[in-house]
C-alpha cells in the first residue's frame, strides 16, 4: 500500500461543492471515479479544503492510499483522461504515509474574484463576483488590515460551522485592483466554514461605503455573524494553494495564467 499526493484544479460552477453527496454530483465523486479507473480499485480521496457548492480551485491538494503502482505521468494522464474538462488533476507524488492532505497542511491561501463594472460577463458569470456599484479597493484594503493576526473569526463562520474553535491565524490579507478587477487574497493556518466570503461580504459593504474601514474591527471584537455583511457570492471564490512543510516537497500550485 502507497499514498499518493495529488494537486487538483476545477471549475466549480457545476458541482454540489468538494464533498460526496447522495444524489448530487460532487468534485471528489468525479475525482475518485477518474483514479480508480487508473489504479483498477476503489480510491478515496481526502482534501485539504472542503470547497462549498460554485467554489473554485487552482491548487486543491488531496491524498489517497492504493495498491497500485503507477508512474507520476500515469496518474496525471490516464486520470486526466478519465476526468471531466472542468476537473484537472495537475501532478501526483508519493508520500510518506503520515502526510495527511488536511492535518499535514500549514496554512491556505484563498483567493476571492470581483469584476467591478457597470456591464455584466458573460465569459466570467460563474467564475466571479459582479458588482456594478463603484468600489474603493483602498479602503478595502484598509479594513482587511484589521483583521490580520491571531483572532476569534466567530463573527465570520457559518451557522453549519463544524470547527471545534473559531481562532484562526490569519498572516495575509491583500486587496488590489487592476482596471475592471479587484481580487482580495487571504492566508490563514485555516479557515472556517464561509469564513473567506463573509470577509469578503464585509469587504464589499465597505468598499460601497455603507460602513467605514473600522467597522471591520468591530465586527471581529463582537465575535456576532448577524452584525455582519451578506456572505459573498461562491462564485468568486478560489483555493488558491495549500502549503505544506518543505519536508513533504510536493509541487507548488500552478502558475498564474493570462486572466490571473
Amino acid at each position: 500500500m502507497v499514498r499518493i499526493a495529488v494537486g487538483l484544479e476545477y471549475d466549480g460552477a457545476a458541482y454540489a461543492g468538494w464533498q460526496a453527496q447522495t444524489a448530487l454530483c460532487t468534485v471528489q465523486q468525479v475525482a475518485e471515479r477518474a483514479l480508480a479507473r487508473i489504479a483498477a480499485e476503489p480510491v478515496a480521496l481526502v482534501c485539504a479544503g472542503r470547497t462549498d457548492a460554485g467554489v473554485h480551485a487552482r491548487g486543491q491538494v488531496a491524498h489517497f492510499d492504493t495498491h497500485a503502482q503507477r508512474t507520476t505521468r500515469g496518474w496525471v494522464l490516464g486520470a486526466n483522461s478519465e476526468l471531466p474538462p472542468d476537473v484537472s488533476l495537475s501532478w501526483a507524488v508519493g508520500v510518506p504515509a503520515h502526510f495527511h492532505a488536511r492535518y499535514s497542511a500549514s496554512a491556505r491561501t484563498y483567493r476571492y474574484l470581483i469584476l467591478n463594472r457597470l456591464a455584466r460577463s458573460a465569459l466570467y458569470a460563474h467564475r466571479a463576483a459582479w458588482i456594478h456599484r463603484a468600489l474603493d479597493h483602498e479602503r478595502m484594503a484598509a479594513a482587511g488590515a484589521r483583521l490580520i493576526g491571531e483572532h476569534d473569526f466567530s463573527a465570520f463562520r457559518s451557522s453549519e460551522c463544524q470547527a471545534r474553535s473559531p481562532i484562526r491565524r490569519l498572516e495575509r490579507l491583500s486587496v488590489e485592483r487592476r482596471g475592471d478587477w479587484i481580487s482580495i487574497e487571504a492566508t490563514a493556518n485555516a479557515f472556517l466554514h464561509h469564513m473567506m466570503r463573509n470577509i469578503a461580504g464585509l469587504l464589499l459593504a465597505v468598499g460601497r461605503g455603507d460602513a467605514p474601514p473600522e467597522w471591520a474591527g468591530e465586527i471581529l471584537a463582537g465575535r456576532d455573524r448577524t452584525r455582519s455583511a451578506a456572505t459573498a457570492p461562491a462564485a468568486g471564490l478560489y483555493l488558491m494553494a495549500v502549503r505544506y512543510p518543505a519536508a513533504f516537497a510536493l509541487p507548488a500550485a500552478p502558475q498564474e495564467g493570462l486572466t490571473g
